[in-house]
């Protein structure tokens, strides 16, 4: 089996490394905590003129007609460098709405591309975590009323729903099925909510939110929605334990106690050895679960649970485990480590956490 990325997809990485390594560094990175921004508006230009935002795009829509596996290598790297932009946001959104987008919604997306645009989708609800489609099954309704669609419900932890053009809610219609419903974000009651990453995220109240029936993506939305934000937040946190990992090596490498450097002593080794194959781990599960997904196999859903819950177990432990042995160091804010560690926690959470993608992966082999 052929792990190696396709010719165009290193070309993507390398693009996107390069481009991150001159703006996302841990100073700009500095500076922009300190604003009140909710995101690097010059980093998301950066990303947009190099042809990022539009790499996953259709070629008429402004895009480089590329896919899912690419999504994966974008996010990874802004992973990698807990970048302040809302790439996982509107990147996962882009993709339904590119697939299953009707008419002035679709033309939009020229405006991401441009880096004019910010989209979201609210993919989670209280007490329930991001499965891909059919182990989830949204809480929200969607209630048929003339030209209209009446939406009841909660969603919660909406990344960037205040500076979104529109957020994507997946609903339950009257007949049983689940529709996608793009909602423009101000029609709805948003409450902000944090984040470990420091992200703007909301509590939207779709208390009645009456939108067109134009607002309805076409068939098949939810489970492209549902499979590219789980392919998305896993690949993140692959991002965010690899260059943990990273900076632990270096860590140990180079930190002495006892007249020694801590990579000698057998108990590091052993711990160290420990995240390198809770990362390679979560990396195989990744790249696995975004490729079926970006083939159409059937059991892409069961792979990316696996891969769901890996960033949820061993790849959340692995990160505990580098913070142990940076010792205070890891806690300290003007160190990156803690971003890595929060954006690891962040996506976990949003997946809902390890017993609940075990759940999912009993419901979808069952």
């Amino acid at each position: 089996m052929d792990f190696d990325l396709d010719e165009n997809a290193q070309e993507l990485r390398s693009l996107v490394s390069g481009l991150l390594d001159r703006e996302a560094t841990p100073a700009r990175i500095d500076e922009h905590e300190r604003s009140a921004d909710p995101y690097d508006a010059r980093l998301w230009a950066a990303l947009a003129k190099a042809g990022v935002l539009g790499a996953c795009l259709p070629e008429d829509l402004g895009g480089s007609g590329l896919g899912t596996v690419e999504l994966a290598v974008i996010l990874r790297e802004i992973g990698a460098r807990a970048a302040p932009v809302p790439a996982y946001a509107s990147l996962t959104a882009a993709l339904t709405i590119a697939r299953h987008g009707t008419g002035d919604l679709r033309q939009r997306l020229t405006a991401l591309a441009d880096g004019e645009l910010v989209l979201t989708a609210a993919v989670r609800e209280p007490g329930s975590g991001l499965a891909p489609a059919p182990a989830a099954t949204p809480g929200a309704t969607a209630t048929r009323d003339g030209d209209t669609y009446v939406l009841q419900g909660v969603k919660t932890f909406v990344p960037y729903a205040g500076q979104a053009a529109c957020v994507l809610v997946p609903a339950r219609i009257g007949d049983g099925g689940v529709g996608v419903f793009a909602v423009e974000p101000d029609r709805a009651a948003l409450t902000p909510q944090p984040a470990a990453t420091g992200e703007p995220m909301a509590r939207l109240d779709l208390d009645g939110v009456r939108v067109s029936a134009g607002a309805l993506l076409g068939a098949g939305a939810y489970e492209t929605l549902l499979g590219h934000a789980t392919a998305g937040a896993v690949a993140t946190a692959s991002g965010a334990l690899a260059a943990a990992l990273d900076l632990t090596t270096a860590h140990v490498r180079t930190r002495e106690q006892f007249g020694r450097p801590l990579a000698e002593f057998q108990a590091v080794t052993m711990q160290i050895g420990d995240v390198y194959i809770a990362k390679r781990a979560l990396d195989v599960a990744m790249w696995a679960g975004v490729w079926r997904l970006a083939e159409g196999h059937d059991d892409a859903a069961e792979v990316l649970a696996v891969a769901a819950w890996a960033a949820c177990e061993g790849a959340l432990q692995a990160l505990y485990t580098c913070q142990h042995l940076h010792g205070g160091l890891g806690l300290d804010v003007t160190y990156p480590l803690h971003r890595h560690f929060a954006w690891g926690k962040h996506y976990a959470h949003l997946l809902g956490g390890a017993e609940a993608q075990l759940d999912t992966i009993g419901a979808l082999v069952a």
